[in-house]
């Protein structure tokens, strides 16, 4: 049943439910208090007539409580009436044409992309939600695949788009300032000054939401997102999370993420006030927290991990009191870091486990999380879960078997078209998992990520848990990797934490006496940090980029030599990589191809790609000779630049430090006229052996 579609079927006890929980909802929110009766009775009007869109919970939150804090960012407070009128101005303002136009925002997170969004969806067009992460060759996929009319986008990725033919992005509106020096392409701030605010209905069609898969495994994928909730979704998440109106929503994960779109959506559903910051810093959240009342912070787990990694100094400094509820979603947590972290600021963690697709499947309470810090919990309300065995069989208890779920706000399916695993109306995960005696879901990790090594299956989740219990190991990943004996045998990617030296044979050892003896890592390999995606996640595939075993002193067994600042030859066959002064961290080899493209192998260490002169991608012969080809991405939030052709410079890193995204530099002046042709393009980083 691949393209079977998905299916929420509730029946007349659950329909009974729906009625409870959303009596629930608005009476321990404080949905239905505070302000005039008249206006709340205007506010459920306009929420009857708009829907539970975006746009809806704006006008519907102006007329309730118009002088109430809808956005505060950098650029100050936005109330709900001030969005209201803005986002009317931008959408009628806005430079589409056609009955179904189709709109990509780029930007980070701030006012201008939320009043993109909101105007999108009171214009009744489908928003296509571009990942900030994305390389010119993703970025080039994505908007050939989808066909935009329009894409709103922050200045600082004018070279992104740049690298993209002229037809992918014909209108570009920039969201903050002008992208190029000849000021093309209008801002939102002048299409809102020079539109009127003209009373408007609800569109005829609504607005679509398409949100892109992280890419983790291979190319993102766009799943569209039903159109109208409802409140059915509010309910489910605030029976296991004690959302508030009155609390004050700090969204640190990405808007474009399902995550930070949900929050979004949550928050002004409850009209409480967003706070954004366009990039992450970790003791900057310390210091919103300490700056509002009643805090609830919507983040990823690596966030956490960064915070956690502030000196003691630095985290004694800020007064967390009034931080009620933080909630994580988008990556498993690690090791004991909800241990870890409710110990230093109370039992206020919540972590929610779903996908893009499914968008909810469980979620963890801080009860949950002191009783075993790596569960997912239990499924909220209105939503079923099932595990099944490879016969598709209900598997019993504490057995592996393939994650199933359904709920009220399933996607509908992929823009491309690409099949769905359904089972009874269950979409499935692509995950692994089991639940324990005490109902409590755990997940053990991705279905095509499972292990098998000699005829056993081990799961890289636990030999994970087992190396970050070794003294002095910060983070750490597990995959598979080719084996022509065994199949596949495990290989670790270990990130020391500072001035600890390391020794593979002591890791093992230590792990040895964890894990069964199949289960331990062969290879392991020091990093200076994990490649994580815009969202945080492990991008296991450039780990796998036929890796060396290499140690923390930066050697590599491919006979090339890792240095910092250096910079490579394309023809000198074993030439320097320089790794962005990542000495702790592992090193990479280079070799040279017949047509001077750069192959890597050994263990990779802190890489970056090129983003301040202009996006490029690349297609690349596999260094293993085969001739098959790739598109290789770069990603603009790292600093790394191209000199020549065939010398490449590494000055930046592929990962997530504690301010996040890396500050970027002024776009460069880009030529006349602004859409050029992408030149020849050359692999970059640890991603032209990984594709």
């Amino acid at each position: 049943m691949a393209h079977a579609r998905p299916a929420y079927r509730p029946g007349p006890l659950q329909r009974i439910g729906h009625v409870r929980d959303l009596t629930m909802l608005l009476s321990r929110t404080g949905l239905l208090f505070g302000g005039a009766p008249q206006r709340v009775l205007q506010q459920l009007g306009l929420l009857r007539m708009w829907g539970t869109t975006l746009a809806g919970s704006v006008v519907s939150g102006a007329a309730r409580s118009p002088g109430r804090p809808a956005v505060i960012d950098e650029q100050g407070v936005l109330t709900f009436a001030e969005l209201d009128d803005r986002t009317t101005r931008l959408a009628v303002g806005l430079p589409l044409d056609g009955p179904r136009p189709r709109v990509g925002v780029l930007c980070r997170n701030h006012r201008g992309m939320v009043e993109t969004l909101v105007a999108c969806s009171k214009r009744g067009v489908e928003v296509v939600l571009l990942n900030t992460g994305f390389g010119g060759g993703q970025l080039r996929n994505v908007l050939t695949e989808l066909r935009m009319d329009l894409v709103v986008a922050d200045a600082e990725f004018a070279p992104l788009l740049a690298a993209s033919p002229q037809a992918l992005r014909r209108v570009v509106v920039w969201a903050d300032r002008p992208g190029d020096p000849a000021g093309s392409g209008r801002t939102i701030e002048q299409i809102v000054h020079a539109s009127p605010a003209p009373a408007l209905r609800p569109p005829q069609i609504n607005s679509r939401t398409i949100v892109l898969s992280s890419g983790t495994t291979g190319r993102p994928k766009g799943a569209r997102r039903p159109p109208r909730p409802g409140l059915w979704p509010l309910a489910s998440m605030t029976s296991r999370i004690p959302l508030r109106s009155r609390q004050t929503m700090i969204i640190e994960a990405p808007l474009f993420h399902t995550w930070g779109y949900a929050a979004l959506q949550m928050a002004w559903g409850l009209r409480a006030p967003v706070v954004l910051r366009r990039r992450f810093d970790a003791e900057g959240t310390l210091r919103a927290i300490a700056g509002h009342r009643d805090v609830t912070v919507f983040a990823v787990p690596v966030m956490l991990q960064r915070i956690m990694d502030l000196p003691e100094h630095v985290l004694r400094r800020y007064d967390t009191s009034s931080l009620r509820i933080v909630a994580l979603s988008g990556a498993a947590l690690p090791g004991d870091l909800a241990t870890r972290f409710m110990d230093a600021f109370g039992d206020v963690l919540y972590n929610v486990y779903g996908s893009t697709e499914a968008s909810w499947v469980s979620i963890a309470t801080p009860r949950d999380l002191r009783a075993d810090p790596r569960t997912a919990g239990r499924p909220p309300r209105n939503t079923r879960l099932v595990i099944l065995d490879d016969q598709n069989r209900p598997a019993g208890r504490s057995t592996i078997g393939r994650i199933f779920a359904a709920n009220e706000l399933l996607f509908e399916g992929y823009t491309g078209g690409e099949p769905t695993e359904v089972r009874d109306g269950l979409l499935s995960t692509g995950d692994l998992g089991h639940i324990d005696h005490r109902g409590l879901l755990f997940v053990d990790g991705r279905a095509d990520g499972m292990v098998v090594s000699g005829g056993e299956n081990v799961v890289p989740r636990d030999v994970e848990d087992a190396i970050l219990k070794v003294p002095g190991v910060h983070e750490v990943a597990v995959v598979g990797v080719p084996d022509d004996e065994w199949g596949q045998r495990l290989a670790a990617f270990v990130v020391p934490r500072p001035g600890v030296d390391l020794d593979p044979e002591a890791v093992r050892s230590y792990v040895h006496a964890q894990v069964a003896r199949y289960a331990v890592p062969r290879d392991v390999h020091f990093l200076a940090e994990l490649p994580r995606n815009a969202t945080g996640k492990v991008v296991h595939r450039w780990l796998t980029a036929t890796p060396s075993t290499a140690t923390a002193g930066g050697t590599a067994a491919a006979g090339g030599a890792a240095r910092a600042g250096g910079a490579a030859a394309a023809g000198d066959a074993a030439g320097d990589v320089a790794a962005g002064g990542a000495a702790a961290g592992g090193a990479a080899a280079r070799t040279a191809t017949a047509d001077g493209a750069a192959a890597y192998s050994g263990a990779p260490g802190a890489f970056s790609h090129p983003s301040a002169d202009g996006a490029r991608a690349a297609a690349v012969p596999e260094p293993s000779g085969s001739g098959r080809r790739w598109d290789v991405e770069d990603h603009r939030n790292d600093e790394g630049r191209w000199s020549e052709p065939g010398a490449l410079s590494l000055e930046g890193r592929v990962s997530w430090p504690s301010v996040w995204p890396p500050p970027v530099p002024e776009p460069a002046p880009l030529a006349a006229p602004y859409v050029t042709e992408p030149a020849e393009e050359r692999p970059q980083g640890p991603q032209a052996a990984a594709q």
